[in-house]
């Protein structure tokens, strides 16, 4: 028998657990979750508030009896104005362009905070089709290195790293208003795994479960309230049916088609407009605003319904589908899907919101059809149209039956199979990042003038 042991390695997930600066990295993660989570909660109820005034308040006091269907274009030309001097003129690019993707990326850099929080700011408040979770995970990320750096110029990268996870953890959850919810995104989306996971994810968890109660309460104090995903009073969903899997398939494939197309699509224009950003971002802007023209003319409803990252509006949607008609239904998808096409070439925010917007909205239209209820239409509808944006099936599933509360819990197998069919199929058409189609120039010749 072998007496050959493995060496023991510094950075060994067992060893750095029992050394003392882990326990100082889970104290700093503690102490970091409450203001981490002030800051998040206080982001959010800014760009609320402000969207509230720019889109309710302020055309009643110029006169308006209700905004008048253009009241957004030039809300969102101003937006592409400040979007591109922010990204031009500020240190981070504005933070993670979403049309890449759903990335966490690495500790972001504290220099970096300003123009990530204001590109945010202004995409969302704005009324752009973005969602806030990944400018709240980079906020998170940044103060967590600034707490570290401050605490210890030195500190190992490894700390760094832990802490600064830990800081997005306590953002995340505060807007998904669940630390587990947070953690199983981050988990997915960084893609840990074994024991290093668990190095990771208790700082964070525990950050995040500090941070939670400044919306959850403690004592006495009954908290600043949650942000909540679930749709109240929905119509029994019942058990699965064979119709119903079959359904499931469909909607893969369909959510897979609709959300390669976008992504597609997003990242040709990101090019484009990244040759001339001050000029096309604002015209950028202006076509999401000639969409929702054209929705609100069209229809009679109102705007919000393309405006916005759709987490508020997911809610009215599914408990008001019957005062939808079928061709209404259809203008809402297609104005939305290419407003969040343009939003995601050009603004700064995140894709997980529109993407389960769109899916709902799939959901109810197909729901018309025979042997599809609308909660497990609307079910599936969000996982596989949140997979095939994110390419994340773990968080797809919990948000789609986050969203449906307890009849989430019943339909899980259809969903399932609804996220990992619009999986598998996502990853064979979904652009591949190391897929260079550029030609290469031919290499120079070298003494002998023979190629190399």
């Amino acid at each position: 028998m072998s007496t050959d042991t493995p060496p023991t390695r510094a950075d060994d997930p067992h060893t750095l657990i029992r050394r003392r600066n882990y326990v100082v990295m889970l104290l700093v993660g503690a102490v970091l979750g409450l203001p981490v989570a002030v800051v998040a909660y206080g982001f959010l109820g800014v760009v609320g508030a402000v969207q509230d005034y720019l889109f309710t308040t302020l055309p009643g006091q110029l006169g308006f009896t209700e905004p008048p269907s253009w009241w957004s274009i030039p809300l969102l030309v101003l937006g592409g104005l400040g979007v591109a001097a922010t990204i031009r003129r500020l240190p981070g690019t504005g933070g993670h362009k979403p049309a890449e993707g759903f990335k966490t990326g690495g500790p972001v850099r504290p220099a970096d905070l300003p123009g990530i929080a204001l590109a945010a700011f202004l995409t969302l408040a704005l009324g752009v089709v973005l969602g806030p979770e990944a400018p709240l995970i980079a906020i998170g990320s940044g103060l967590g290195v600034l707490a570290m750096r401050l605490l210890d110029r030195g500190a190992p990268d490894m700390a760094v790293m832990v802490v600064s996870g830990a800081g997005s953890f306590a953002a995340i959850a505060t807007l998904l208003g669940s630390p587990l919810s947070g953690a199983f995104l981050l988990m997915e989306a960084v893609g840990l795994g074994g024991a290093m996971l668990g190095v990771v994810l208790v700082p964070g968890l525990l950050a995040a479960a500090i941070g939670a109660l400044v919306f959850v309460g403690l004592d006495q104090w009954s908290g600043l309230g949650t942000f909540s995903l679930g749709v109240a009073d929905l119509p029994a969903a019942g058990s699965p049916t064979g119709v119903q899997f079959l359904w499931a398939i469909g909607i893969g494939l369909a959510a897979a088609l609709l959300g390669a197309a976008i992504t597609r699509a997003s990242l040709h224009l990101q090019g484009v407009v990244e040759r001339g950003p001050g000029l096309r971002t604002p015209l950028v802007g202006l076509a999401i605003g000639g969409l929702v023209l054209v929705f609100v003319e069209t229809t009679g409803q109102g705007a919000s319904w393309v405006l916005f990252s759709g987490q508020e509006q997911l809610g009215p949607l599914i408990s008001g589908a019957g005062d939808w008609t079928v061709g209404a239904l259809l203008l809402l998808l297609a104005c939305k899907g290419l407003a969040y096409t343009l939003a995601l070439s050009s603004f700064r925010g995140g894709p997980v919101f529109p993407a389960m917007f769109l899916g709902a909205a799939g959901g109810v239209v197909l729901s018309h059809l025979p042997g599809l209820p609308l909660v497990a239409a609307v079910g599936m509808g969000i996982g596989a149209m949140t997979v095939a944006m994110l390419g994340l099936p773990l968080v797809s599933v919990l948000l789609a039956a986050l969203v449906l509360q307890a009849d989430g819990l019943q339909l899980v197998p259809v969903i399932i199979v609804a996220v990992v069919t619009s999986w598998v199929v996502s990853a064979r058409l979904r652009p591949d990042p190391d897929d260079d189609t550029e030609p290469q120039p031919e290499a120079p010749p070298d003494a002998s003038g023979a190629h190399p």
